[in-house]
């Protein structure tokens, strides 16, 4: 096989996810609104496609198209197949809410699957150049996803923010970027990696593009203190949209923190590991701290997720393999609550009616006992009690920057936990002892979407009973990649 078959066969998966994603764009042209089911049908078909020659070209060996700018390991594969899962769900629980507001159409499934591209050149980018571009990618599809209802002016202003803070933080990034391109002399993030090692010094300039880097990175996470357009974004966008920012393409901004912190910055550690420190200890304060106060509900999400992402950070911030497996662990259950968590809200919304306030939770255990119970086990894994997966994945990033010898860190992230649970717990109180507000609706969702949304909550229950096998994936899937 010569290069450029073996180059086009490791991007299969890609050219399979762009070549269907156009088409849909241009097939949503020539059919009846009413026989929109089959551009759902060929997104799911798409993401199972895509998942089925990740599969069949996944190697144990790390392998590199197009001179070391694409790289295919099982890191990568890993974290794909996992995006491809979290796509999928957020396509079956988001396609009612569509239908009943008028947004069933094509260019939303089209600007999903762009941005899945996006995220995946992102997870696969060896070259800082390669990593960019999937970056830019995935956030014009997010830009263009928040404003998709038009006649939404709420919606409209949380893109118009999202896109200048986003630009301005890519910016950063790209500039950050040029300054380590300037004293290595490389873009691939091997290269830059030796460089550093064998100059053994610490430019002022290559310091400064750190900074840069580490605050771009920050920003994709919603890390204090760039964390400003996160509850604006959230709230103002509509559910499906929060729903898609707010979940998978935090995979990708933990696959480009591997790349370039972890395999192209590692010999800069100490520096990015006290960055890392102080952005993770502050996200958990005021993340914790804001949403008790918060009557949205997505708001309120949004703050749990600053929370989320400082936990996130802890395991980086250790700086060695078992920190980076607990963040893997950490951010793939994350991924989960988040689309389980807006899933709720998107199954009790109806036309007319968004079940964004708290209080729209009131009384949910006396008109619907399951679907409480669903939300129930959603908030515990959240709030990280036991023995929901939540608990465990906290525990797991405690230990790694424990052992780092971040002691005091961890003893005031226990304390934040402790404190940040009230907001979650809040919740339960309000469905189960509350009295209901309004009269009973009957939940008009389908019964895929009720069937698939009570395995998928079910499912924290049970990775946090037996969470070996996703940990144990994680762990070796990061442990390959780093050899």
């Amino acid at each position: 096989m010569d290069n450029m078959q073996f180059d086009l066969l490791t991007l299969l998966p890609e050219m399979v996810v762009l070549a269907m994603a156009m088409f849909i764009l241009l097939l949503d042209l020539f059919i009846l609104p009413q026989n929109r089911f089959i551009i759902y049908g060929l997104s799911q078909f798409t993401l199972f496609a895509a998942a089925f020659f990740t599969f069949k070209t996944h190697t144990p060996a790390v392998g590199f198209a197009f001179n070391h700018m694409f790289i295919d390991d099982t890191l990568a594969d890993v974290i794909k197949l996992m995006m491809y899962l979290g796509t999928s769900l957020i396509f079956v629980y988001t396609r009612k809410y569509l239908q009943d507001r008028n947004l069933y159409r094509g260019e939303f499934y089209a600007m999903v699957l762009f941005g899945l591209l996006g995220m995946m050149i992102m997870v696969s980018g060896h070259s800082m150049l390669t990593i960019y571009m999937g970056l830019e990618l995935l956030s014009l599809c997010l830009y263009s996803l928040v404003a998709f209802d038009r006649d939404n002016k709420q919606a409209s202003e949380a893109a118009m923010k999202y896109f200048v803070l986003g630009a301005l933080a890519s910016g950063m990034l790209l500039y950050g970027m040029s300054m380590l391109y300037g004293m290595t002399g490389s873009l691939d993030v091997a290269d830059i990696a030796n460089s550093i090692m064998q100059h053994q010094g610490k430019s002022p300039v290559m310091i400064m593009g750190l900074v840069f880097v580490v605050a771009g990175i920050a920003f994709k996470f919603g890390a204090v203190p760039f964390q400003m357009w996160v509850p604006d974004v959230y709230q103002g966008a509509p559910t499906p949209m929060t729903l898609i920012i707010g979940s998978v393409p935090k995979l990708a901004a933990y696959a480009m923190t591997v790349r370039l912190l972890v395999q192209g910055l590692h010999p800069l550690a100490q520096d990015w590991q006290d960055m890392m420190l102080l952005m993770a200890v502050l996200s958990i304060v005021i993340g914790n701290f804001s949403a008790i106060v918060q009557t949205n509900l997505k708001r309120m999400l949004a703050y749990s997720t600053i929370s989320h992402v400082g936990f996130i950070m802890f395991g980086f911030m250790s700086a060695n393999a078992n920190g980076f497996a607990s963040s893997f662990f950490y951010i793939s259950t994350y991924v989960l609550m988040s689309i389980a968590g807006f899933g709720i809200i998107l199954l009790l919304s109806r036309q007319g009616f968004e079940a964004e306030q708290i209080d729209d939770l009131k009384g949910l255990n006396q008109k619907n006992p399951w679907i409480a119970f669903l939300m129930l086990i959603i908030m515990f894994s959240m709030a990280g009690i036991p023995p929901t997966v939540g608990f465990y994945a906290k525990f797991t990033v405690l230990q790694a920057a424990w052992q780092a010898g971040f002691t005091w860190a961890v003893v005031s992230a226990v304390l934040m936990a402790v404190i940040g649970a009230f907001y979650y717990l809040n919740i339960v109180r309000k469905m189960y002892f509350d009295a209901p507000v309004g009269s009973q609706v009957a939940i008009t969702a389908p019964m895929d979407m009720r069937f698939i949304l009570s395995v998928h909550a079910l499912g924290l229950l049970g990775l946090g009973l037996f969470p070996e096998s996703l940990l144990g994936v994680c762990g070796r899937s990061l442990l390959m990649s780093l050899q």
